[in-house]
């Protein structure tokens, strides 16, 4: 199994050092995703499409990253592996983070799993405003996303959110969401016609209130 999953991550162009780990990552996501409901990929070609998405913000990942909400382990778990950067997963589902553990310990990475809510680890001294880039892959609004990711950045660091297409209100929202939270302007790049990528960099620190108690950035998103 390991050697043809190489070889389609070879296709992928991902480097011939960071196949096998890579690959090893997949076969243990293909073994305990039928038991625990990781991800929603349900084979190779699905689990494969969000290796691609993964590697395409490698390129604008610093060391160290700190991923919210990071279920079975995209993006944060691909970019560790090829960019070699420590890595802080925030899972606040037991059985998923029980995962993220067996995987960091299995392949060796540099990095950590913390069980519990963002709301709650944002507020963790040792958390907060410590980290050079962050990714969250979560369904929310962009404005909830950033209330959950930017009060893990130090000033200087940078928020990488993979999105969807953006209506023109979410888009505002997101702009004066950002500015709210200490970040700066959002900048938009587009991968394909449906798919984009937000950079939001940090420039002040984050006011002590947010993020806000859990499950407030999802219900009522800053700027909505």
């Amino acid at each position: 199994m390991s050697a043809a999953l190489e070889l389609e991550l070879a296709k992928l162009g991902v480097a011939s050092e960071a196949q096998p780990r890579l690959a090893r990552y997949l076969e243990l996501l293909m073994e305990h995703n039928a038991r625990f409901n990781l991800t929603g990929a349900r084979d190779l070609e699905a689990m494969l499409e969000h290796v691609a998405d993964s590697l395409a913000i490698a390129r604008y990942i610093r060391d160290p990253l700190v991923d919210v909400g990071s279920g079975g382990g995209f993006p944060a778990i691909v970019l560790s592996i090829v960019t070699g950067c420590a890595v802080t997963l925030i899972e606040a589902t037991h059985k998923k983070a029980r995962f993220l553990e067996l995987v960091v310990a299995d392949l060796q990475l540099t990095g950590r799993v913390v069980p519990n809510r963002a709301e709650i680890a944002a507020h963790d001294p040792g958390l907060r405003e410590r980290f050079a880039s962050a990714t969250a892959r979560g369904v929310a609004s962009a404005p909830a996303v950033l209330e959950l990711a930017l009060p893990f950045l130090a000033l200087g660091g940078v928020a990488v959110l993979q999105r969807g297409r953006l209506a023109y209100r979410e888009r505002t929202a997101a702009h004066d969401a950002a500015l709210m939270l200490g970040g700066g302007l959002v900048e938009e790049r587009a991968i394909d016609g449906a798919h984009r990528i937000l950079l939001v960099p940090k420039r002040r620190a984050t006011p002590e209130r947010f993020p806000r108690r859990a499950g407030l950035p999802e219900r009522r998103p800053l700027a909505g």
